[in-house]
């Protein structure tokens, strides 16, 4: 047998050359690039919508994760991941970001187990840092779990996948009974198909952080359904290893928004 055949690398909208793929998502492929224009290295996503999504909607869709890269791109804040280009190619977005080398939150949760509160609040506070900046551009994230929270190799924690983000103020293009997030982390007002705001996005944080130090999401079940049911419905299981980070957590983990503690009382505590 001979040597495979290597696949020449793909280039995108003529500048970008995809080397390897870094992760794989519901939403697509993210590739580490290198920017044959600047001779720099960049991450890219490539967005592939649902298979079986109606052309019409597959057309929606793409409009909308562009329009939204580009909101994250006016965030300017060291705990958000920077935005550079969103790029066409084959009639989708590709999402072109700088390129953090590091693991993700749910990665360092799974080997190392459960963090200390103190560790956990220094990443809280960061995150916390990067929604303030977001809510304040009139951008909500709506997926904040430890899958989008990196840890750079040199210690900067870095908010990331503002892809399902909705920019406040504009036309909602949300899918017709489509759940937007994940539902473990999702607040109880987006659960039973109310508008977000951004007190949903201090809520998905709150799981965040108590998913942290305990090791294990609050309210999760064995069907997503049932987990939106428990987020809804049932008390908050007590936060045994939080220590001085239990009000924070019991702050934000209010099931009513209006009184969800608030992002400068949550990042004073």
């Amino acid at each position: 047998m001979g040597a495979p055949v290597s696949q020449p690398e793909r280039v995108i909208a003529g500048r970008y050359r995809l080397l390897a793929p870094l992760g794989e998502g519901g939403m697509g492929t993210v590739w580490r690039a290198r920017d044959e224009v600047l001779g720099r290295e960049v991450a890219v996503k490539e967005v592939r919508a649902p298979a079986g999504l109606p052309a019409a909607d597959v057309e929606r869709l793409y409009a909308r994760l562009e329009r939204e890269a580009w909101a994250a791109a006016r965030i300017p804040h060291r705990n958000v991941v920077t935005v550079y280009d969103v790029a066409s190619e084959s009639g989708r977005p590709w999402i072109v970001m700088e390129l953090v080398r590091g693991l993700s939150l749910s990665d360092v949760l799974e080997a190392e187990g459960a963090l200390t509160p103190q560790r956990t609040a220094r990443i809280g506070a960061e995150v916390l840092g990067a929604l303030r900046a977001a809510h304040d551009a009139g951008v909500l994230h709506r997926d904040v779990k430890p899958g989008n929270v990196l840890i750079a190799n040199d210690g900067r924690v870095v908010l990331t996948d503002f892809g399902i983000a909705l920019v406040e103020g504009s036309s909602a293009l949300t899918m017709t009974g489509e759940v937007v997030g994940s539902p473990e982390f999702l607040a109880p007002e987006r659960a039973l198909g109310h508008r977000p705001g951004p007190a949903s996005d201090l809520w998905s944080l709150g799981v965040l952080l108590y998913a942290a130090v305990e090791g294990s999401t609050p309210f999760r079940q064995d069907t997503p359904l049932s987990t939106l049911r428990a987020v809804v419905d049932e008390e908050l299981p007590p936060a045994r290893a939080a220590g001085p980070l239990t009000s924070v957590i019991e702050g934000l983990l209010r099931k009513d928004p209006a009184e969800r503690m608030s992002a400068a009382d949550a990042e004073r505590d």
